[in-house]
């Protein structure tokens, strides 16, 4: 067993009214569109896991993650998921995770240009684990940089000092992980 922890996109923070449409956290937690180079490397068994986007005069966190139960392609996941394909939300969000339209093609409200890479190894997952409310999110904040500092033995002011991108993590470390996430999600 092997995980991936990655940092989401400027501004994707959920405790700033930010819906998270990639990972989605939904009763079948699904990641489809985004790093499909994690998608692709992880396999049945391992686990992901996400920190918050920055967001300027507040901390990034550990918003949650989930093991990998399944990989499927997308055009699957548009006919068994269909609350998860893209939609626009009326503040212009672009909501969902699944970028095919019912034919297999690009769904234009996708914008991505990589669209060919980004179809395979759409990501089922269970057993998530995910912060939710204000309380959650103020602890997460307040407590991600020791957390990170205690699993992978570096110290830094924010999640990239540590992570980079995106760091790959041992059986011990996605056990620390989740005891970790359980923990504030409580």
């Amino acid at each position: 067993m092997k995980g991936y922890i990655y940092t989401m996109y400027a501004g994707a923070d959920p405790g700033h009214d930010w819906t998270l449409n990639d990972p989605i956290f939904g009763a079948s937690p699904t990641l489809g569109a985004c790093v499909p180079h994690i998608r692709r490397a992880v396999g049945v068994g391992d686990h992901v896991f996400v920190v918050s986007g920055s967001v300027p005069g507040s901390k990034q966190f550990i918003v949650g993650g989930f093991e990998v139960a399944e990989k499927i392609t997308a055009l699957a996941a548009y006919k068994r998921f269909p609350q998860y394909r893209l939609k626009q939300a009326e503040n212009g969000q672009v909501l969902g995770n699944i970028i095919v339209d019912s034919r297999g093609k690009h769904n234009p409200l996708d914008d991505h240009t990589n669209f060919e890479q980004r179809i395979e190894n759409y990501l089922v997952g269970r057993d998530p684990l995910v912060l939710t409310t204000p309380q959650q999110f103020k602890a997460a904040r307040e407590e991600t940089m020791d957390i990170l500092s205690e699993i992978f033995g570096k110290k830094g002011r924010k999640p990239f000092d540590i992570l980079g991108r995106y760091r790959k993590l041992d059986e011990h470390q996605v056990e620390l992980l989740r005891a970790r996430l359980k923990d504030l999600s409580e």
